[in-house]
């Protein structure tokens, strides 16, 4: 984390304005909030994000119908509960914004979103078939980072096996591919700014779309 935090520092200078990423303070009682997220009320309330999220939380690729692309929808199944959380009252507080999900959101009590982020984390993450795609350059991206660019290996912050960390550091093994680069590309254009210290809007900055494009398969297939 010291060296994620280092190159934040470093790269800072390139954004001359960071709007307040979320209004979410983890203190001991949110923590202990999401900790004790009940599973059964959780899987109730996620009866209703099945027509979106997928019938096991694996979520929806990208597709075109009638000429027109229809975004993909996240997985959340073996999302990290804190990240899940945090991204339901980001929508509610309006740091985060999406049709659908803000309104669905507001109509969620903080316990309610605790429970859903509870539940969807004990989902099995998606498996998806291995990539037949080069992934050299994204493995060195995860694994190494890029010196030159000042930007750190993403197994800093979301571990070596894509798991996550437990302070709202999302999960990113399994997850569709055409949400992951769409994500990126909206921190990239500053489109999406609900990330604390500006940490991916600063990363997406200096990341190509094709690079974006090579990470999204990499973690899709990650097992």
């Amino acid at each position: 984390m010291k060296n994620i935090l280092l190159a934040i520092a470093l790269l800072a200078p390139a954004v001359t304005f960071a709007e307040p990423a979320s209004k979410i303070a983890w203190t001991p009682e949110t923590l202990n909030l999401v900790k004790k997220g009940d599973l059964n009320k959780g899987k109730v309330l996620a009866e209703s994000c099945k027509s979106c999220h997928g019938q096991n939380g694996e979520g929806v690729p990208a597709e075109t119908r009638d000429g027109e692309t229809i975004p993909a929808i996240p997985a959340l199944a073996g999302q990290v509960a804190t990240y899940t959380y945090k991204q339901l009252r980001d929508y509610f507080n309006g740091s985060r914004t999406n049709g659908s999900m803000t309104a669905i959101a507001k109509g969620l009590s903080e316990p309610d979103a605790a429970d859903l982020a509870a539940w969807f984390s004990s989902l099995p993450v998606p498996q998806s078939k291995a990539s037949s795609k080069n992934s050299a350059r994204a493995e060195k991206m995860v694994g190494q980072g890029d010196g030159k660019r000042i930007l750190p290996p993403c197994s800093v912050c979301h571990g070596g096996k894509g798991q996550g960390e437990k302070m709202d550091v999302p999960a990113l093994a399994g997850q569709q591919a055409d949400y992951f680069a769409d994500t990126l590309l909206a921190y990239k254009s500053g489109g999406r700014h609900n990330d604390i210290y500006s940490r991916m809007r600063l990363i997406a900055q200096q990341l190509t779309e094709a690079e974006i494009k090579e990470l999204a398969d990499y973690y899709q297939a990650l097992r």
